[in-house]
């Protein structure tokens, strides 16, 4: 289990940095804005699919959607591998794969339903943390498996034979479907399930194929805490939301503010990505001990308060304002530090216009957003500083509330619950990166993150409000001691 949700957190971010230079390089006709739909594809078909397949976990084993899953994200692969071969509509076939890739990674909420039911609760931190861990290493290492296909380059090499170009673009998605395919092998091969309650009883074996759903005792009667439940799913939308913004926005970020080139836009963001996965990991595993003192919901809200921190950090604060595109190409990058200095030129010099065969690429804020011309940038230190915090805030809230998620919940199935739960992750990866093309292409990153910010704060609002409901199912029927589980750890 630990494997497949690594592999499907992979399976986003092994492409995440280069999907804006690929759809540039094969649809001139594609802009930021389709962008958006873009990243958000692969957000609408796991939307749709995490339901499904978390029902279909209560009722069948486990293997079924795993298998199902993983093949269907195997072929989005190698379609997204020859999405260049179409002579028109490359970005629509592009559109496609994201979003069966999305598809098949909704076995997540499979993976996290298995967790969920095989841990009792005082495990249930510790086990919760080390899927996180897991993914958030499929977030470090697909930027560095697509930082070293770099080294092959745009053009790379033909095999006319298969009509394939493996390229800085496609070789990253061939590798994922090959772990893949290595994933389903060992699914049949090795992974068995069982089960046990909150206490850490195991219940009856639902190896076998031919049996169906989980077998259930006393120990489930009660009802769920909806409210508990809701505001969960909120803040859990709003925590996938700022991160989807984060993800979607580094790469025209940084081509705009520091006139980074294609390849140099994924290369270094695939560092900078990396190094902040590598930190998130650290997180996930200080997290384990550090919920045994304080308790899973002040860690949640020390992890807003970090990822407020880190947007706000985010915003432009300087004087200086970015190159612009047109100039870049005309004057070797010279720096503007007024609006003044560039409009003068840019209406006396007629011969900026480039002959339609140049081969140079366009590096700056592109003038056709008008925001470039009075917004100062952002500087390279405020970059990173914002992705140190948001590296360090994310993780904390992720586990943190998939955590809280599952003890409210209770020993009941909860595939379909985790579907939802993933669901409404994946409709914040959708409005994220909608939101995030349409407002910073538009409006700019002042907007954008200021917006950011202020739906941080109302979700810690939420978070004070709710702060009590959020104990576990056991605790609130009164099965268990809430020094069992939750703060109490600390006693130990």
């Amino acid at each position: 289990m630990y494997l497949t949700m690594f592999l499907s957190s992979v399976g986003f971010s092994i492409v995440i940095m280069s999907v804006w230079p690929y759809l540039q390089k094969i649809d001139p006709t594609a802009d930021a804005s389709f962008l958006g739909w873009i990243i958000a594809s692969y957000s609408i078909g796991q939307m749709v699919a995490s339901p499904l397949f978390g029902l279909w976990s209560n009722y069948r084993p486990r293997r079924e959607p795993l298998v199902v899953s993983i093949a269907i994200s195997v072929a989005a692969n190698c379609l997204y591998a020859y999405v260049h071969v179409p002579h028109s509509h490359n970005k629509y076939y592009m559109l496609t794969a994201r979003a069966l890739m999305g598809f098949g990674a909704g076995n997540v909420a499979v993976v996290r339903s298995y967790i969920a039911g095989a841990t009792s609760l005082t495990e249930r931190t510790s086990a919760m943390a080390n899927t996180s861990a897991c993914q958030a290493v499929g977030f470090i290492l697909g930027p560095v498996f697509q930082t070293c296909f770099t080294l092959i380059g745009e053009e790379g090499v033909t095999w006319k034979f298969l009509c394939l170009q493996l390229n800085m673009y496609t070789t990253p998605v061939l590798f994922g479907a090959l772990l893949g395919v290595i994933n389903i092998i060992l699914i049949f091969a090795i992974f068995r399930e069982h089960r046990v309650d909150d206490m850490g009883q195991q219940y009856n074996s639902i190896n076998s194929d031919g049996e169906g759903s989980d077998v259930l005792d006393q120990n489930t009667e009660g009802n769920i805490d909806h409210v508990a439940v809701v505001a969960l799913n909120i803040l859990f939308f709003v925590i996938l939301f700022v991160f989807a913004v984060f993800e979607t926005i580094a790469t025209p970020l940084t081509m705009d503010m520091y006139s980074w080139t294609r390849k140099e836009a994924v290369f270094y963001n695939g560092i900078i990505l990396s190094v902040i996965g590598i930190e998130s990991v650290i997180v996930f595993m200080v997290v384990k001990t550090l919920s045994k003192k304080t308790g899973e919901r002040a860690i949640l809200h020390a992890g807003l308060l970090t990822v407020l921190v880190g947007f706000f950090i985010l915003l432009p604060w300087g004087k200086k304002l970015p190159n612009i595109e047109w100039q870049e190409i005309k004057n070797n990058s010279i720096p503007r530090t007024a609006p003044s200095e560039m409009l003068a030129p840019f209406w006396s010099l007629p011969e900026l216009q480039l002959p339609s065969n140049h081969t140079a690429e366009p590096v700056g804020c592109p003038i056709t957003q008008s925001w470039c011309l009075n917004t100062p940038m952002i500087y390279l230190a405020q970059y990173i500083s914002s992705d140190v915090l948001i590296g360090l805030g994310y993780p904390v809230c992720n586990v943190m509330s998939y955590t809280l998620y599952s003890k409210v919940l209770g020993p009941k199935p909860q595939g379909v619950y985790m579907g939802w739960l993933t669901a409404s992750g994946s409709g914040a990866r959708i409005l994220g990166p909608v939101f995030v093309s349409q407002v910073y292409t538009h409006l700019g990153p002042r907007w954008a993150f200021s917006l950011i910010c202020g739906v941080v704060v109302v979700s810690l609002l939420l978070l004070e409000i709710v702060y009590k409901r959020l104990i576990a199912f056991s605790v609130r029927y009164g099965r268990m001691q809430e020094e069992n589980c939750l703060e109490s750890t600390s006693k130990e």
